[in-house]
């Protein structure tokens, strides 16, 4: 994983504690720690959930086995047999939940070892980069998202779509590291991942204003 993806993960997590965190006077290091827990606990939670699913198939599967015509036919003292089973919708929906669910404990597995490396790792430096221009420019940055969020209150945003705004409005803006197509690319999937149905296409009809507002190439 990229560093900089990675401390994207982070700084979201860091900026939903904007509001009761005086970042002039927190410690970086604390708080990357305390934002690594926070994902990786939030993963180990969703694997609970996905373990308790996987039973719930698993149980599911044993019936439908049990109560086939062919085997309802056998004799009782002998074992059942596998049968054909239809994937349903249902049972589809339940396995791409899995796999995000799965998808998210890796992520998490790789911030948390990345995060773990020597005092002035990239990941580090990138969301203290990030933290750093936000509370310089955070006035600036909120009037870009109030400017070209029409008939929307700032205030009454989904805090996520607002965190994820910020965060890539401060690379695009004044960090300057990545890529304009990576930033944006990076801020939908945290979209995606993270906030509502709508998010996505939210997030990327403002980030693409931004970046025509400011000429940037």
């Amino acid at each position: 994983m990229q560093a900089r993806r990675a401390a994207r993960e982070l700084a979201l997590i860091l900026f939903s504690q904007m509001d009761t965190v005086d970042i002039n006077k927190c410690d970086f290091q604390d708080i990357v720690l305390k934002s690594v827990r926070t994902l990786t606990n939030s993963s180990t939670e969703e694997l609970k959930t996905a373990g308790n699913s996987i039973l719930e198939m698993k149980e599911f599967i044993s019936e439908y086995e049990a109560n086939h015509p062919k085997n309802l036919e056998r004799p009782i003292d002998v074992s059942d047999i596998p049968v054909p089973m239809p994937m349903t919708s249902d049972m589809q929906e339940k396995l791409d939940g899995l796999l995000n669910i799965a998808e998210k404990a890796m992520l998490a597995i790789e911030i948390a070892e990345m995060a773990a490396l020597e005092e002035n790792s990239e990941v580090k430096k990138y969301i203290i980069n990030l933290v750093t221009a936000f509370k310089e420019h955070k006035e600036e940055i909120d009037k870009q998202i109030k400017k070209f969020a029409l008939g929307w209150d700032i205030n009454r945003l989904v805090k996520m779509d607002k965190d994820i705004l910020r965060i890539a409005i401060c690379e695009l803006l004044f960090v300057k590291e990545a890529p304009l197509k990576v930033v944006i690319d990076e801020a939908v999937e945290l979209a995606k991942k993270y906030s509502t149905e709508d998010s996505a296409s939210f997030v990327n009809g403002i980030l693409g204003k931004v970046v025509v507002e400011n000429n940037l190439k």
